[in-house]
């Protein structure tokens, strides 16, 4: 019986869909998904036969992909799926082909910890390899800054936000190829939600 749309794709993020229909994600590929949560985006990528790693703090949610990928027969050791910070991951250097981090970044606690995760984010990444980023931001909207590049969103949460230059400049700092242009999506009177995709040069 064919797999309806839910069962084959999850809950997946539409931005990690438009990377897969286009073929930047694809099976075969070792992936890993940093701040994993509980596997919204990594339903279709166990079912295509990716190498999918994956790590979050919250030990729950690294238990649910460990018994997601166990469900769908994957043969995917235990070990591939950690409990950690992104800003330390157990990973080797140049490791992963895609490195998938969804909606974490803007709990960076301050600018060092943001930049300590998005190094570490690089550095397990191959040489080649792409960096997918969804991240709250202030591209679009104004918010109330409680210090630093800390601001309150809609629903009263304080969030790190990010603007254009800053993201563009580490696109910089870091000798990045941006794969798309920076596309923010403006949630009404509640938050900025921008993707932020780049490809690590060889060499």
């Amino acid at each position: 019986m064919a797999l309806t749309v839910q069962e084959q794709f999850g809950q997946i993020d539409i931005y990690v869909f438009d990377q897969i229909l286009r073929g930047n994600i694809a099976a075969g590929m070792r992936v890993l998904d940093a701040g994993c949560g509980y596997g919204r985006n990594l339903v279709y990528l166990l079912r295509e036969g990716c190498e999918v790693f994956a790590l979050d703090q919250d030990a729950e949610g690294v238990d649910h992909v460990r018994k997601l990928s166990a469900s769908l027969a994957t043969g995917l050791p235990r070990e591939n799926f950690r409990v950690g910070p992104i800003e330390k991951m157990p990973f080797a250097d140049g490791f992963a082909d895609v490195v998938i981090c969804s909606s974490v970044l803007h709990f960076a606690r301050d600018e060092e910890h943001f930049r300590s995760m998005i190094a570490e984010l690089w550095r397990v990444l191959r040489p080649g390899g792409m960096l997918f980023c969804r991240l709250g931001s202030r591209i679009g909207m104004d918010f109330e800054r409680v210090g630093g590049n800390i601001f309150v969103v809609g629903d009263g949460s304080k969030w790190f936000l990010v603007d254009e230059e800053m993201l563009m400049d580490l696109v910089e700092e870091l000798n990045a190829v941006l794969v798309d242009p920076l596309k923010t999506t403006i949630v009404q009177d509640y938050r900025c939600m921008t993707t932020w995709v780049m490809r690590k040069r060889r060499g």
